[in-house]
């Protein structure tokens, strides 16, 4: 019995450990591939229960786990959409075959990283066919209330690469000197025109012409002027008129005083601007606040427009698609502009390690891994998400090399412990003759 026992011990011993040289085999084959997850082989000895007084060898018993939650270093690409995950969570993606078929639910599966880029339907795919997945975002700018304890919420991130783009204009904001000399008695009265340009709803080039005439009275200084404010889109309609005073004391001296509307909307004391109608649409003229050396000044005999700013852009091409550390994917266009268009959140749950290997380095949760919670990324106990990067394989060649030695030395021992077994059961069977 105890000889047998031995003999067993010995196949297990075999067992075992070609079962920790198919792991390490595993995890030399992918010491290249990007996202890989070491598999790691454990061994745990089996005690039988002794009889008569005489040992019983129980053997070993192997378990194989992939160390899902084990992140290796992360390298840089030249690909934008090249993604990584520094710290904890997963990106979700789906099998682009599910998307091709019209699939309403997508199966999410989670991996690490990816090289993303877009397909011939624009969808944001590697080349093994994972599809990226994240929430859609309103065109205002603004991420609906989605469900984070489910995948229902999202959408293969779909890039149009002919999309085209603008932006309305909402706000101008004017730096301009007015000469004060020419608001003195002896001045010609000579008005100031300033066209600044402002793009509308459909991205074309439109413009505002401001004019400044100077109020000249029979004796010293007015100090005043009035603004005028014309828009080209409505043929030179007048939609603003103000009537503007300067301060001409030693602490002040060449701001704005006073503001009164003539027409248009009502000047803001608190923002230091005027919101005036264009064809288009609202827009906020910012000229100042009153005491304040921005915005309109009077000073010396110059006109001088200093500084003209404005949001807004025309129409533009998108030529690049990337992500940041948020997770937000934002598409880019050649006038500047960009556009956030969907957010990719961050997959987390109590035990990666739980969850079930497929193809790809990709994972789906089970119930030894528990519930999962969809995370923005940077926040909970989530990482970030890295562009132009991948994460490299966890494998460790060295560390495995000396693994297979140390296996193959442990496969020998076993393999001679049978043989040893064999050679004693030979000698009991000769002992009858």
């Amino acid at each position: 019995m105890t000889i047998s026992s031995s003999l067993h011990a010995g196949v297990a011993g075999l067992n075992v450990h070609a079962s920790k040289m198919a792991s390490i085999s595993d995890n030399i084959a992918n010491s290249s591939t990007f996202g890989y997850k070491r598999v790691q082989t454990d061994f745990h000895s089996m005690v039988a229960p002794s009889v008569g007084g005489a040992y019983i060898a129980g053997g070993v018993r192997a378990s194989t786990q992939q160390l899902i939650d084990e992140r290796s270093g992360i390298v840089s690409t030249a690909n934008p959409t090249d993604l990584a995950v520094r710290g904890r969570g997963m990106l979700p993606v789906t099998q682009q075959s599910q998307i091709q078929a019209g699939s309403d639910k997508s199966q999410m599966l989670l991996t690490t990283t990816g090289s993303f880029r877009p397909n011939a339907d624009g969808y944001l795919t590697t080349e093994s066919g994972l599809a990226l997945l994240g929430w859609p975002i309103k065109s205002d700018g603004t991420t609906p209330s989605y469900p984070r304890d489910t995948a229902d919420g999202l959408e293969p991130v779909q890039i149009n690469i002919n999309q085209l783009s603008g932006q309305p204009t909402t706000q101008i904001m004017l730096g301009i000197n007015l000469p004060a000399a020419a608001t003195e008695a002896v001045a010609g009265g000579n008005s100031q025109e300033l066209p600044v340009e402002y793009f509308d709803n459909l991205g074309r080039a439109e413009s505002i012409q401001v004019t400044f005439v100077p109020t000249v009275l029979a004796n010293g200084p007015s100090n005043e002027w009035t603004m005028e404010l014309r828009d080209s889109a409505a043929a030179g309609a007048l939609i603003g008129e103000y009537t503007l005073s300067f301060n001409d004391n030693r602490i002040n001296g060449g701001t704005l005083a006073s503001v009164n509307a003539v027409s248009g909307g009502a000047y803001d004391p608190a923002s230091g601007a005027v919101i005036v109608n264009v064809d288009s649409g609202p827009i906020e003229v910012s000229i100042g606040q009153i005491g304040e050396r921005t915005g309109l000044t009077q000073l010396s005999a110059s006109f001088a427009p200093v500084s003209i700013s404005r949001d807004g852009s025309p129409v533009g091409n998108l030529i690049s698609v990337e992500v940041d550390a948020m997770g937000y994917v934002r598409a880019l266009f050649d006038t500047g502009l960009n556009r956030t268009i969907y957010k990719v959140p961050l997959v987390d749950m109590p035990n990666p390690n739980g969850m079930v290997a497929l193809d790809y380095q990709t994972f789906i949760p089970s119930p030894e891994s528990g519930s999962f919670f969809l995370w923005d990324a940077g926040d909970g106990p989530t990482g970030d998400i890295i562009g132009y990067a991948r994460e490299e394989s966890a494998t460790d060649v060295a560390s495995e090399l000396t693994d297979m030695i140390q296996t193959q030395r442990a496969y020998s021992s076993n393999a001679k412990v049978i043989q040893t077994v064999d050679e004693m059961l030979q000698e009991t069977a000769n002992l009858k003759r």
